[in-house]
């Protein structure tokens, strides 16, 4: 079978696609066609050896996948070796896709999906009327959470994105205010958007001065959620004499400490959003696996927005 296989850490260049043997199935697993796989900013990371969990040579990237079995489609998370025509799974811990969610629909609700679920709701607590910071707003966990914020009950959500057109789609989407996110004063240009006022929540994932500003622009009992650090700068370290000054929280989330049942109520909960016309994924192109350096690129550059899918027996 064809598979994106990686012999040496890097960027885009180290992607390759090869013939590889069938992936041989463990106990409890099938091995299943792969229908797509989602293309997402911790299989940059993962390509580089740069994410919280170390990789191994040589490396199948990937692991969000939805698949064809015998009973209908189905979503579901396998360890690596999500970018090949075939995978092996343990059926029990898929969740079956219902009629009228597209595949690239589906792959938005599992990893960026149930993060942006799992941001405001487990890790920020976010309340009725508090104001939400959304940063990179037009990419994939971006799109879902102005929307569930939006939807939630948020008083007020501010999207932050590099490029008009980005702004343009938050806004859309349901953001009260877009913000250049390369403004050098982003912490001020947030209060702006707000009225003047602090912001309660932050939604972080870019590292560096954008992390360092965000902080800035929090209001007594504000929350910063740090789920990644797209940009490869790490912020300024944080002082706890400083976050006890404006009685001010820093908390991280990684999805991979979210069991089963966690990822279960945040996926059947964004369906069933979906379904009723309450939520609407941003769907970015499919791409062949002869491809894959271009999606890794085009995530990397900021150039992409929603969700990014691998088609590899398309």
């Amino acid at each position: 079978m064809r598979a994106v296989r990686i012999e040496s850490f890097g960027g885009p260049e180290v992607l390759q696609v090869v013939e590889v043997p069938e992936p041989v199935p463990g106990p409890d697993e099938v091995v299943a066609d792969v229908r797509a796989a989602g293309v997402n900013y911790a299989d940059t990371h993962a390509v580089e050896d740069s994410y919280l969990s170390r990789q191994a040579l040589p490396l199948i990237p990937g692991g969000e996948v939805i698949l064809d079995l015998p009973g209908g489609r189905a979503l579901g998370m396998a360890a690596s070796g999500g970018y090949a025509q075939r995978v092996a799974v343990n059926p029990a811990r898929l969740i079956g896709v219902p009629d009228g969610i597209s595949d690239g629909q589906a792959l938005s609700c599992l990893v960026q999906g149930a993060s942006a679920w799992h941001l405001l709701r487990t890790s920020a607590h976010l309340r009725p009327g508090e104001t939400v910071v959304v940063h990179a707003a037009a990419g994939g966990v971006g799109t879902l959470a102005v929307q569930l914020a939006a939807l939630w009950g948020a008083g007020r959500v501010i999207a932050t994105a590099s490029t008009p057109a980005k702004r343009e789609l938050a806004l859309s989407l349901g953001a009260d205010a877009a913000v250049d996110s390369t403004e050098p004063e982003l912490a001020q240009a947030l209060r702006a958007a707000n009225d003047g006022r602090r912001v309660d929540v932050v939604l972080e994932m870019t590292g560096g001065a954008v992390f360092d500003q965000s902080l800035a622009a929090l209001a007594p009992f504000g929350r910063l959620v740090c789920y990644g650090m797209a940009g490869r700068i790490p912020p300024t370290a944080v002082q706890p004499a400083a976050l006890m000054a404006h009685s001010t929280a820093v908390i991280g989330f990684w999805l991979a400490h979210a069991g089963e049942a966690m990822l279960a109520e945040a996926v059947t909960d964004l369906f069933e959003l979906i379904l009723a016309g309450k939520l609407s994924p941003v769907l970015g192109p499919g791409y062949p696996l002869d491809r894959v350096a271009d999606a890794h690129r085009a995530l990397r550059s900021r150039q992409s927005t929603g969700k990014l899918i691998l088609l590899p027996n398309g």
